[in-house]
This record gives C-alpha cells, structure tokens and sequence, in this order.
C-alpha cells in the first residue's frame, strides 16, 4: 500500500524528477527508520519505506504525507531476495533512487550456552545475509544515475545502520555481534569497490542507546537513569545521516559513530 501527496518537491524547479529515498528496517513511528524517513523527505525526497508490518509503514506514510511529503510503503522481508528484488523495482519506479539507508536488525539476546543455531542463523540472515540483499539490490538504482569522474556529483548514497557489537562482541550478544560485524565488513567492501564508482557507502556506529519506543517499552528504568540527553535522540541521528549524504566527494565518510556525551567508551 502507497501513502502519496501531492505536494511539490522542495527540489529547486527545474531539477528534473524527485529523487527517491529507500530505508529498509522502518518500525514504529518513534524509531530510527521512521525518523530517516522524515528527515530525507522534509528534502523533497519521495521514500520508499520497508519493513516487516505493513500496518506500521503505512502509519509512517500517513504521518509523512500529512506533513506534507511523499511516502510509499512495502512491507516484505529482508532477507528475501525476491521480496527485495520486487520491493527495489517498485523504489526505482517512483524517480531516481538516490539513498539507500539499510537500518534492520535482529536484536538477539541469550547466554552463549543458551543460544540456538535457529536464534544465531536469523541474526545472521536479518543483518547479514538482509544487507548484501539490500545493498546488492539498491547499487543496481544508484549505479544507474549518471556519473561523470570528473564532475561534482555523486550517484547516490548507501548508508547501513551499525552497532558497538559491530566493534567488540560481548555476552550475551554473540549472535547480534557476529551478524553486525559481518555487515560492518561488508559495508567497507562495497565502499572499497562503488566509491571510485562515485557511490558513497558509509558504516553508522549508533553506540549507545536510542531513545525510541524499543527501548521505551522494554527498559524504561535505563530511559530514566540516562537523564537529559544521555540517550540517542532519533532526530540528532536522522540528522548524521542526512549530512553524510551530502558530503562533498573529496571528503567522504565510511564510518561514522554517534554516541551521547556521556556515554563511556
């Protein structure tokens, strides 16, 4: 289901079609994806919203059209090369994809001893396996805008949502920690092969937590014990994101890590 408006781009006139902005991994309103697409299309982007509910993306449309954007939403699974490849074609269809933003995760959490093949290998599919699908899928959009080596623009941007246990796995993450650093790998080998291409892919580090409805519901006493901004706020980080996409070519990003100020690290 697509919630559209017809409200005119922000673009400058003349700019030729609206660019297109495709997050995968877009949950409840009060969380990150939600808070990427927002961000993107208070620029005038059309975006492409996936994730798991279709009920929820179509909540985010909602609140994004009534803002006065534009917002598509197909549901479908990550790790799905099928689903992907379908949901992709649709995301081109709507202008130029020029973001790609990979934000999905499965958050396991269980004692090494306690933790099952099933629970390690759907870490590994939802970010791992889910990020070469979405990144193999979104490079086919972004290598498709013209690029010249001399000018000064890029294609497009690939971003991928990180974790500390991307940095250093600790118990009872090792699920969660071997699936992100995998993804963390991947996102320097498409960086090391698409940016001479003129893609820019860059590595998010979110180090520390996000002050969101996850961890609102389920740990309400650490919202409360991290005191004024000792958490993530999702406008602050929808915020990094939008300016790693508009980097100038000769000073590029590949990782970047965010973490609130009195975070210890």
């Amino acid at each position: 289901m697509a919630a559209t408006s017809n409200t005119p781009s922000s673009l400058p006139s003349g700019s030729g079609p609206s660019p297109v902005a495709w997050i995968a991994g877009v949950g409840a309103s009060a969380g990150l994806g939600a808070a990427l697409a927002r961000r993107f299309a208070a620029e005038g982007f059309i975006v492409a919203l996936t994730g798991r509910t279709q009920a929820q993306l179509d909540a985010v449309a909602g609140e994004i059209v009534s803002a006065g954007g534009r917002a598509h939403a197909f549901a479908g699974d990550v790790a799905s090369e099928a689903e992907i490849h379908g949901i992709a074609q649709k995301a081109r269809a709507l202008g130029p994809l020029t973001v790609a933003i990979f934000n999905a995760a499965s958050a396991v959490r269980a004692p090494t001893l306690e933790l099952s093949v099933e629970q390690f290998t759907q870490a590994w599919r939802t970010s791992a396996l889910g990020g070469f699908i979405f990144g193999h899928e979104a490079l086919r959009g972004l290598l498709a805008n013209p690029f010249e080596a001399g000018g000064q623009h890029a294609r497009g941007t690939l971003l991928f949502t990180g974790a500390t246990a991307a940095l250093r796995g600790k118990p009872p993450f090792a699920a969660f920690a071997a699936a992100k650093a995998a993804l963390r790998s991947l996102s320097q080998s498409l960086a090391r092969e698409f940016g001479p291409q003129g893609v820019h892919v860059a590595h998010v580090v979110i180090d520390g937590g996000i002050d969101g409805e996850r961890l609102r519901s389920n740990a309400p006493q650490r919202v409360q014990q991290a005191g004024d901004d000792g958490l993530l706020q999702l406008e602050a980080i929808a915020e990094s994101y939008w300016q790693l996409h508009v980097q100038h070519r000769s000073a590029w990003t590949q990782e970047l890590d965010l973490r609130p100020f009195k975070e210890p690290f």
